[in-house]
């Protein structure tokens, strides 16, 4: 990934892109520091600079300030295209009845252990946050 975004950063560079550049730059940067400090995970960098870039689109929108605002949207835009499809709703539903039913979960109580089946399986595939929503509800279900 580190590679692809480097090539990009160059490419970008010859294509006259400063903006493109500068902020492929950023990420190769996030990159190499998570890289340094162990075995990194590139997926989680890579979602993790994608939702800082929108939740800065959304302050700037709130502070009115649409130039900047869209200016990290498309940041966020770029950064997505590295990241791998996420999972669909019917995948995700597997996986957390899967879960649920290895760690024998009853109730919401349950939901540490469950969470940490699903981000296993999950491989980075799913949002924490869409996973953590999804698993509530599936606990907080009636049991049939």
């Amino acid at each position: 990934m580190l590679e692809q975004v480097r090539a990009d950063v160059v490419h970008a560079m010859k294509a006259g892109e400063r903006e493109l550049a500068a902020a492929l730059r950023l990420l190769v940067s996030e990159l190499q520091r998570d890289a340094k400090e162990g075995p990194g995970d590139e997926l989680a960098v890579l979602r993790r600079e994608h939702k800082r870039r929108l939740e800065a689109a959304t302050q700037f929108e709130r502070a009115n300030r649409p130039d900047l605002a869209d200016r990290e949207q498309a940041e966020a835009t770029m950064i997505a295209r590295y990241l791998p499809p996420d999972l669909s709703d019917e995948q995700l539903e597997r996986i957390i009845s899967e879960a649920i039913a290895e760690t024998a979960a009853t109730g919401p109580r349950d939901m540490g252990p469950v969470m940490r089946v699903v981000k296993d399986r999950a491989g980075g595939l799913v949002d924490g946050k869409r996973a953590s929503d999804a698993v509530r509800a599936a606990l907080s279900r009636d049991p049939v």
